[in-house]
């Protein structure tokens, strides 16, 4: 049972665990806010940005942090299977019989950086979707526990296509997070550079247990979650299919495979989490709507219409949260979630034009005023020469 005590412990414990982490990753608020949630709810983050903005390092200094050990594997098209999960070798004893006897490989860790993930041939990143959903290696029909607790925190670059190979849907959907990696800011820079000339390593040190992290687990899984909320979270996730029975108008026009029953399960759990974040001790609407986008957007498959209108994930996602907010009749402060993937402030105010008529306007493109005003200068010429 949650206890004002534990509340207390947990929220004590988040704060020592990000000031450890703001030591050695500067900027990125949300990225790190997003794969500390993650971890406490025991899910797998995907990183996406390009090189040099932090992914590996964040990684690294979580894994001081937590004082868990550390695995990274650097995935390559030449990386096989075995080199993952580990392989049965042949040994000798004292008296010369041979046998055989399992090598571990690197994935026998708590914290793996799966760095370049989409590097790897499918085959190699087929070797971590057991150890992604079952925390469970299974070599030559022997199947073997992985310690606990076991995250798998990979990194991908999203403009090179070269050599690279697209993660299946399977995989995507046992990440719980897709966090977007932005570009630092011109102040975060300054101190970045400023920071890596006294050293380049990390200098976090140990603020969780593997032990006091399980208990913040168990702690955030007893939050209460309203009966209307969980409703709204589930709506939410199955308005993503454009064939269900709650489809929104977005998901019918620009989704072709919408969100799995994870996903629900994934927004739930983090949520609970944020709410203990927040200083609440229930889910409220805009914890739903804040998680939505990194939860959502790489479980949603893109039809041909929003890849040629150039109508991201985010946009669909905000397009179903606007048209529930409505359905809903939520008040606006519910609406106006903080976007955990990029940091920017997303508000359902009447200054700002949403995206829906954002969309509407690049589609339903009118005649400039200027042509119209010609147009109408020519055709009275006419009439007077008449």
């Amino acid at each position: 049972m949650v206890t004002e005590a534990s509340i207390a412990k947990f929220s004590e414990q988040c704060k020592k665990i990000f000031e450890q982490v703001e030591r050695d990753v500067i900027g990125q608020t949300e990225v790190v806010e997003g794969t500390i949630i993650a971890m406490i709810a025991g899910g797998n983050v995907l990183l996406e940005g390009v090189p040099g903005v932090g992914k590996t390092r964040l990684v690294r200094s979580l894994g001081r942090v937590f004082n868990l050990p550390f695995s990274r594997i650097q995935f390559t098209p030449d990386l096989m299977p075995a080199d993952v999960t580990g392989t049965n070798i042949i040994v000798k004893d004292d008296k010369g019989n041979s046998g055989f006897q399992f090598q571990q490989g690197p994935i026998f860790s708590n914290i793996i950086l799966a760095d370049e993930i989409n590097r790897a041939t499918p085959k190699t990143q087929s070797a971590l979707l057991e150890a992604m959903q079952e925390h469970t290696v299974t070599v030559m029909g022997v199947s073997r526990k992985l310690n606990e607790p076991f995250f798998v925190l990979a990194t991908q670059n999203p403009i090179e296509q070269d050599g690279t190979y697209p993660l299946p849907e399977a995989q995507m959907d046992r990440f719980m997070f897709k966090l977007i990696v932005k570009n630092p800011s011109l102040n975060e820079l300054m101190d970045i550079v400023n920071m890596t000339q006294k050293t380049m390593a990390e200098v976090a040190d140990a603020a969780c247990s593997g032990k006091e992290l399980l208990e913040m687990r168990a702690t955030a899984n007893q939050i209460p979650v309203a009966q209307d909320v969980m409703r709204y979270a589930m709506t939410l996730c199955s308005a993503t299919h454009p064939d269900s029975e709650c489809a929104s108008d977005a998901a019918k026009k620009y989704v072709r495979l919408g969100a799995s029953p994870r996903a629900g399960q994934a927004l739930i759990s983090a949520a609970k989490v944020k709410a203990l974040l927040m200083g609440r001790y229930n889910v409220s609407y805009r914890d739903i709507n804040t998680l939505a986008y990194p939860v959502l957007r790489h479980r949603m498959k893109m039809n041909f219409e929003a890849i040629a209108g150039r109508v991201s994930p985010d946009d669909v996602i905000k397009l179903i949260i606007e048209e529930l907010g409505k359905d809903y009749k939520l008040p606006t402060d519910s609406m106006a979630v903080n976007n955990v993937s990029n940091g920017n402030s997303v508000e359902n105010t009447n200054d700002e034009p949403s995206v829906t008529a954002v969309i509407d306007e690049t589609q339903n493109v009118e005649k400039p005023a200027e042509e119209e005003t010609k147009a109408e200068a020519k055709k009275k010429r006419r009439f007077s020469k008449k």
